[in-house]
This record gives C-alpha cells, sequence and structure tokens, in this order.
C-alpha cells in the first residue's frame, strides 16, 4: 500500500465510524465535494498535505491522530 491509498483508506474508515458521508466530509472541511471524490479515485496518485490536513480539521482530528494507525506503519517505500 502506498501512502495515498493509506490515507485514502484511513479516511474512508474514520467516516465510516462516524456514518459521514464524503459530501459531507468536504462540506466540513471547508473544500469541493469534487475535491474529495478526486482523492479516493484510484486514477490519482498523490494527495496534498494541505488537503489531508483540511479535511482533519473538518473531523476535528489532529495530523497526529490521523496518521497513528497501523496502515501507515507498514508503507511501501516510495524511492524505487
Amino acid at each position: 500500500m502506498n501512502v495515498k491509498d493509506a490515507a485514502v483508506a484511513r479516511f474512508l474508515e474514520i467516516c465510516g465510524k462516524r456514518k459521514i458521508r464524503l459530501n459531507e466530509l468536504a462540506n466540513r472541511s471547508g473544500v469541493t465535494p469534487s475535491t474529495v471524490y478526486s482523492m479516493v479515485d484510484s486514477r490519482r496518485h498523490d494527495i496534498s498535505l494541505i488537503t489531508i490536513k483540511k479535511l482533519c480539521d473538518g473531523l476535528d482530528l489532529s495530523l497526529a491522530e490521523f496518521f497513528d494507525c497501523s496502515e501507515f506503519d507498514s508503507l511501501e517505500q516510495e524511492i524505487q
């Protein structure tokens, strides 16, 4: 799993637990729904840290809390 996939999986996990739809996540975070939907698009290869921060803000979650999970502990190396 790469970093972008791990971030998307983490957002989907949090939203699922809180019963928040992607449109609501966008509204809470002050980003457009197209930003959130493009993030989950498998054709996109990366996501900006600024977008992650805004989405975390919308979820009242710190970056430390967001990244504190096993998905980020076992990422593939990005440098090839």
